[in-house]
């Protein structure tokens, strides 16, 4: 049995060698174990059934391919997951890095060791192979069973709260980069689409080999008798250098097209390639029969569908991307998707973001899109804090909606039901924190404080009250060392200060504190004496006081008179290093 890619899913049949090892999920691994590669196929396919097929693939890569492929050549001839610590360590320790390709300082590509990204999320895989077998075995013991063996990825090695952090603060600072630089981005965009139809236009009415109308004499029309009748060429005067004026403006069009959309939407790239013309419907509201329209979003990552509604600018997108896209009849053309995820052929539809090929039409690809990004950014001539040309990835245009949405007043819960979001942690995390909303934020908590408590308080004191606070410290020095008491506060012991727990004793008074003990302990000794009980019970609390702060005294000096000789480095003749006498 071998697991087999199906053109969508993946199926676990006979071995066909006719199919090649490319369409293998564990086989183009060379498993040299084949009880453990048949455990992995039956794995895989109870598995299948709650991924898809790029996720079977990924799971497919780290058991196959990450671990079990490699811990064979760290310990060929193992046959069981019962797997030797020190093997493990050595595995840990290889899976943590990843090997890069990078250019030298003299022009020559080497191979740089740099830390593994996603080390914890291959890690996770592999203790749910353990942890799932273990769960079967309690229900198919005969089939499980025997593979059950202690986990060796403990549940502290794939915490992921600090990298969760890490992310957010990395993705953050990567919206607060772009958000403020998107409106020169559309802009730019609007103005290179205008352009380009505006010189396609010129070049259409052009006869080949003239002169083309508002190039200042820098583009004549070519003449390519090969070339298919609905692309028009220009080529360069000075250079000679030919130009598909046709494909620059289908470019720039699509760029334009896919930027708008992305940001008045928040859709992700998959969404936005399976947009149709099926998805543009509407609504009448049932109170003024107002007829409001919607763009239905087709279930992809939570498999669950929503409807968004239409603001006049994506209308306006919408409608533009319909009318290039109208046959003579009126009708959209009908074209045949691939899912890059489930690996299978959608059927035909009328899907928006499609592009003439030769002489076919063809949906737009994820990569395309990229491509199209890639020129658009190039053409801004931006760059990050470091220098570097920017870049924007479509997910980088939710993560901007979304914050963009939330600081202009949108609740959370409602920015979660339009990006589709299960839980509304994950809304919030794509709302990127700026340092103004927290200064912003404690200042209005200050404000609101301050309005609920007296306002004579914040006012500016006058001479007569500044002099009041200044006597209040000068008042606080007593013979035998300083109240601590608050500012106009009264005396709770009535100037008894060997009793007060706000007294701090002054060293420097510890002969007349004894000398306060002995004469407490004499009247003590007289008031039993006289029978005067009612004076006994006081001067007994003020005795107790006393040898308190006598105490508290004691232990001031025992801190101060007690130190720690750090003595000085020395260097040694020979060995050079530093030492301590």
């Amino acid at each position: 049995m071998v697991a087999v890619s199906t053109g969508g899913r993946c199926r676990l049949g006979p071995r066909d060698p006719s199919r090649g090892p490319r369409f293998q999920l564990v086989d183009r691994y060379r498993i040299q174990c084949r009880p453990i590669r048949d455990l992995l196929i039956g794995y895989l396919r109870e598995r299948q059934p709650s991924l898809d097929f790029a996720s079977i693939d990924a799971v497919s890569r780290t058991l196959a391919g990450l671990f079990w492929a490699r811990i064979e050549a760290m310990s060929p001839g193992i046959d069981t997951l019962q797997i030797p610590t020190e093997v493990m360590r050595d595995w840990k320790g290889s899976l943590a890095t990843v090997e890069r390709t990078t250019i030298s300082s003299t022009g020559e590509r080497i191979k740089v060791p740099v830390p593994r990204l996603n080390l914890k999320d291959e890690l996770m895989r592999v203790r749910a192979l353990y942890l799932d077998i273990a769960h079967w075995a309690v229900e198919d013991p005969a089939r499980w069973g025997p593979w059950v063996a202690p986990c060796p990825i403990t549940n502290a090695e794939i915490q992921k709260a600090k990298e969760r952090k890490h992310r957010k603060a990395r993705m953050d600072q990567r919206t607060r980069e772009r958000l403020p630089v998107l409106p020169v981005l559309v802009a730019t965009v609007n103005d290179r689409r205008l352009a380009a139809a505006g010189l396609l236009a010129a070049a259409q009415t052009a006869e080949p080999g003239a002169i083309i109308d508002g190039t200042h004499g820098k583009l004549r029309k070519a003449f390519v008798p090969n070339a298919i009748g609905r692309f028009v060429w220009a080529e360069e005067v000075t250079t000679g250098k030919r130009r598909n004026l046709s494909y620059e403006e289908e470019e720039a069009f699509w760029a334009f097209a896919t930027i708008e959309v992305l940001r008045l939407t928040g859709i992700r790239c998959e969404e936005l390639l399976e947009l149709s013309h099926h998805s543009i419907t509407e609504y009448r509201l049932p109170g003024t029969g107002e007829l409001v329209p919607l763009l239905q979003i087709a279930p992809s990552k939570t498999d669950t569908e929503r409807l968004l509604l239409v603001s006049p600018e994506l209308a306006d997108i919408l409608s533009t991307i319909v009318q290039r896209l109208r046959n003579s009849d009126g009708s959209i053309p009908l074209i045949v998707s691939y899912d890059v995820r489930e690996r299978i052929w959608n059927p035909p539809m009328p899907v928006l973001f499609q592009r003439g090929i030769g002489n076919e039409r063809r949906a737009y690809t994820p990569t395309a899109i990229r491509k199209l990004l890639i020129n658009a950014l190039a053409a801004t001539r931006l760059t990050d804090p470091n220098g570097d040309p920017l870049t924007v990835s479509p997910h980088d245009f939710r993560r901007i909606f979304v914050t963009d949405a939330i600081m202009n007043g949108l609740p959370p819960h409602i920015a979660q039901v339009i990006c589709g979001h299960k839980s509304i942690d994950t809304t919030m995390g794509y709302k990127a924190v700026y340092p103004a909303e927290t200064i912003e934020a404690h200042r209005a908590f200050i404000a609101r404080r301050r309005s609920v408590r007296p306002g004579e308080e914040y006012r500016t004191p006058t001479d007569e009250e500044w002099d009041a606070f200044l006597s209040h410290f000068e008042k606080r020095k007593v013979s035998v060392g300083t109240c601590a008491r608050a500012f106009s506060t009264p005396c709770i012991h009535e100037h008894a200060c060997v009793r007060c727990s706000l007294l701090r004793p002054d060293p420097a008074q510890r002969a007349r504190l004894e000398e306060i003990h002995d004469n407490l302990e004499a009247r003590i000794i007289e008031a039993k004496r006289e029978g005067w009980l009612g004076e006994v019970e006081g001067l007994q609390v003020s005795y107790a006081g006393v040898k308190g702060k006598l105490a508290q005294i004691d232990a001031t000096l025992r801190r101060t008179a007690t130190g720690t000789e750090l003595g000085i480095p020395m260097f040694g003749p020979i060995s050079g290093r530093a030492s301590t006498p």
